[in-house]
């Protein structure tokens, strides 16, 4: 593989070039299209969407409202393809009664019962590197760990482990895809985390798969090998 480019920052709007140069519109980095006050988003995460809507908290989040007691948040280095949508707590109706009609939101006065509840439910959080594949449905107050994988159409009702993944309705784990002691070493380098030109100087060994030399990039590991003590 050839040496990656510089880049883009994690605040392009369209990080993405087409073969004549010209910006893939369709696709964005989150960080620099959403400025919602219930949603957070880390660096490099991406959308493609063909809808057309660029309303992208509207489109990804289309029951979270500013103010809503729950959040969303959003990892490092997440791949969001089309038509994916959380539906957060504040979609929820009553269902302690006999009815799940929601009366009490006609009137604001009468409302805080429901936020109540849905509060209760937790936010909904992804955490970083997590693929999220064409119209796959995240229900409220669910987490999903580093380095999943969501296939299409699933409809994720319970939380997902670090490094599963996940298909079907309700979601169920097909496969890890790696095994306990792999990602553990992966948690523990949280490559994410690192300055964006070290994470290209390891490009080849995560393209590869080989943590002895992804973890011989760690910057820690490379600044004890020039300055030890």
């Amino acid at each position: 593989m050839p040496a990656p480019k510089p880049f883009p920052a994690p605040t392009e709007r369209h990080p993405v070039l087409t073969l004549d140069g010209t910006p893939h519109e369709e696709t964005v980095f989150l960080k620099s299209v959403i400025a919602h006050p219930n949603i957070t988003v880390g660096d490099y995460s991406y959308t493609t969407d063909f809808s057309g809507n660029r309303d992208y908290a509207a489109l990804l989040a289309p029951y979270l409202y500013p103010g809503a007691p729950e959040r969303l948040e959003i990892g490092k280095f997440c791949s969001i393809a089309h038509g994916v949508r959380f539906i957060t707590a504040s979609s929820m109706h009553p269902m302690g009664g006999v009815s799940t009609y929601p009366f009490r939101i006609f009137s604001r006065d009468d409302i805080s019962a429901y936020r109540e509840e849905c509060a209760g439910r937790g936010d909904t959080v992804v955490g970083h590197d997590v693929w999220l594949g064409f119209e796959a449905r995240v229900m409220p107050g669910v987490r999903i760990g580093h380095g999943a994988i969501v296939a299409a159409c699933a409809v994720v009702s319970r939380d997902v482990p670090d490094y599963a993944i996940v298909a079907g309705n309700p979601a169920r784990v097909v496969r890890m895809r790696f095994d306990p002691e792999t990602v553990a070493r992966l948690l523990a380098l949280a490559w994410w985390d690192w300055p964006i030109a070290a994470i290209q100087a390891a490009l080849p060994a995560i393209e590869a798969g080989d943590l002895a030399a992804l973890a011989a990039c760690a910057p820690a590991t490379c600044e004890l090998a020039a300055n030890p003590s």
